[in-house]
């Protein structure tokens, strides 16, 4: 069966914002920070406000629906990223999550052992498994290449040779250098040596809900206001892993590995309305392609490859357009297959006062080091400039980038 196209018009239509009058003429490059909502979401969290909002699982009527829709987010994200449902856990943001992993293995780590963290994270990813330093564990930092910001996986190698590691954390794809790394190779990497992997999720799966299940990592971490969904984190942890860590939550939850590492009580209503993105990639899958597909795994991949297609035509233009000009400097690949449609560049100049001249031209997008403090760097990369970052999601037009093309070209 031939790869359909993406129907935009379509696409557009199932998210609300392009329909307000305040956002009308304006091409929205600040994805990576925060994307639309899509409107199941929308509208599965006004319901549970409206009509859910008591104490779910409670044995009243709203509450059964309450807890009843919480069950099904899970249970349906779970089955597209390729996992069983109770190693899937929700949480307040991907940093709380990862800072609640982190004093898991703190616990867990034994002075002597060691964890491998890169210089290609966004914050959330490297702090807290870093400050493990403090309590005894060996911290080995595997470094990107300072010119094009690259994660060489044979550089990895020799931090994993004596056996000492016990995890390796690292991105899926950086949210400043934004290429994708090649999880599967690293995770079997990491497992060769009996390390295992967690991976930061947050600058990929917005173009793609990740098979979680194929890569193999043992936990994987992303979020879901950034994936056309509510303010919340989603964690993946594979049970074996799961149940061996600390628990972090209730002593007497202990034995339910989705609320092993929530030691709060959950949002509720954002739980549920995690439901809505679900929704909207079923409704994606189901417009574009004729045969009904039953496995919610093989639709998840199959929305993945269309959407993937349709953001790498749509942000080659601009990367040949920046590749071109030589009064700046492009983070990452120039080949748009090889990267997320997130792109930075460093000017010769501040980066904010550029953003906000683009805002006038109806180009929203924004600037600054965008918590990856660590890869900018590592790239000789000024911070009091920062960078310029502009980034699509599928729902993003050639149309939006050729508007961005000319207005770079009036303001740089």
């Amino acid at each position: 069966m031939s790869q359909p196209q993406l129907d935009l018009t379509y696409v557009r239509s199932q998210f609300p914002a392009f329909s307000v009058p305040a956002l009308e003429g304006k091409a929205f490059f600040e994805n990576a920070g925060g994307s639309y909502a899509c409107g199941p979401v929308i509208d599965r969290l006004t319901r549970f406000y409206r009509e859910r909002k008591v104490q779910p699982y409670a044995p009243y009527e709203a509450g059964r629906l309450g807890g009843e829709e919480m069950d099904e987010a899970r249970a349906r994200l779970a089955a597209m990223m390729g996992i069983a449902t109770d190693e899937l856990s929700f949480g307040p943001s991907t940093t709380a999550n990862t800072f609640v992993l982190s004093q898991a293995f703190r616990r867990f780590l034994n002075p002597g052992e060691a964890i491998v963290v890169t210089d290609q994270d966004h914050e959330a990813n490297s702090g807290p498994w870093r400050r493990l330093g403090d309590e005894g564990i060996e911290v080995r930092e595997w470094k990107i290449d300072p010119e094009t910001g690259h994660l060489n996986p044979e550089r990895l190698k020799p931090l994993l040779a004596d056996g000492k590691v016990r995890l390796v954390a690292f991105p899926h794809c950086s949210n400043v250098v934004a290429e994708i790394n090649p999880v599967a190779e690293i995770v079997a990497l990491a497992h060769a040596a009996g390390a295992a992997t967690c991976v930061d999720g947050v600058s990929y799966a917005p173009h793609g809900i990740p098979d979680v299940g194929a890569l193999g990592a043992d936990i994987y971490l992303f979020s879901a206001y950034k994936v056309y969904g509510p303010h919340q984190g989603i964690m993946a942890i594979r049970r074996d892993l799961g149940m061996r860590l600390p628990n972090q939550g209730h002593w007497f939850n202990g034995d339910t590995l989705y609320k092993r590492f929530t030691p709060a009580g959950p949002d509720h209503a954002q739980v549920a309305a995690s439901a809505g993105m679900a929704d909207y990639f079923d409704a994606l899958h189901a417009h574009h392609f004729l045969r009904a597909e039953t496995d919610p795994r093989q639709r998840g991949q199959q929305v993945h490859d269309l959407i993937r297609a349709h953001e790498v035509a749509t942000i080659q233009p601009l990367l040949d357009y920046l590749a071109a000009r030589n009064d700046l400097r492009l983070l990452g690949p120039r080949d748009g297959a090889r990267r997320a449609p997130t792109v930075a560049v460093a000017l010769d100049r501040a980066a904010e006062p550029v953003s906000a001249e683009l805002a006038k031209r109806g180009i929203n997008c924004w600037a600054g080091d965008f918590y990856a403090v660590r890869p900018l760097t590592a790239m000789g990369v000024d911070l009091d400039k920062g960078v310029l970052r502009m980034s699509a999601a599928h729902y993003t037009s050639g149309e939006d980038v050729a508007r961005l093309i000319a207005a770079l070209d009036k303001v740089l």
